[in-house]
């Protein structure tokens, strides 16, 4: 799994003790991927992870062209910012999704999100509040 705008790297971690058998990291604060790497110690998690302390246009092309390929892609970027459309558009660009893989998108629900964004489609979508969950697939597959 791939946690991008990973932050603390709650999520990710939350993955692994939940069974992902790896999971990258990538947040371009190293305060942050400080942390991570701290939380993924305390947890004895380490070796099942990668931090990628970068900027997240940079990894994920290094991720495509070191051909790595991810079931699940959890994004939790800066609200308002047009970072998941972005993200997005990179993430077509840059195919590192497995055929069968999902993208997780938590953003606000004042951001307006494609429906379909080249060959991810939106298959769910939730609101909590003041924040959206929305999930694409390839080709809309929607028998998750």
């Amino acid at each position: 799994m791939l946690d991008l705008f990973a932050g603390s790297g709650s999520l990710g971690i939350e993955a692994l003790s939940r069974g992902a058998g790896f999971a990258v990291f990538i947040d371009r604060n190293p305060i942050c991927c400080g942390i991570i790497k701290e939380n993924l110690a305390h947890t004895r998690l380490s070796d099942m992870a990668a931090v990628y302390c970068m900027d997240y246009s940079d990894a994920v092309k290094k991720l495509h062209r070191e051909q790595h390929r991810f079931d699940i892609i959890f994004m939790d970027p800066p609200y308002n910012k047009k970072f998941v459309q972005e993200a997005l558009k990179l993430l077509t660009n840059n195919d590192i999704m497995k055929d069968d893989g999902i993208i997780i998108a938590e953003h606000s629900s004042s951001d307006v999100l494609p429906e379909i964004c080249g060959r991810y489609r939106t298959v769910d979508c939730r609101e909590y509040g003041d924040t959206m969950i929305t999930i694409y697939s390839k080709d809309g597959r929607d028998d998750l």
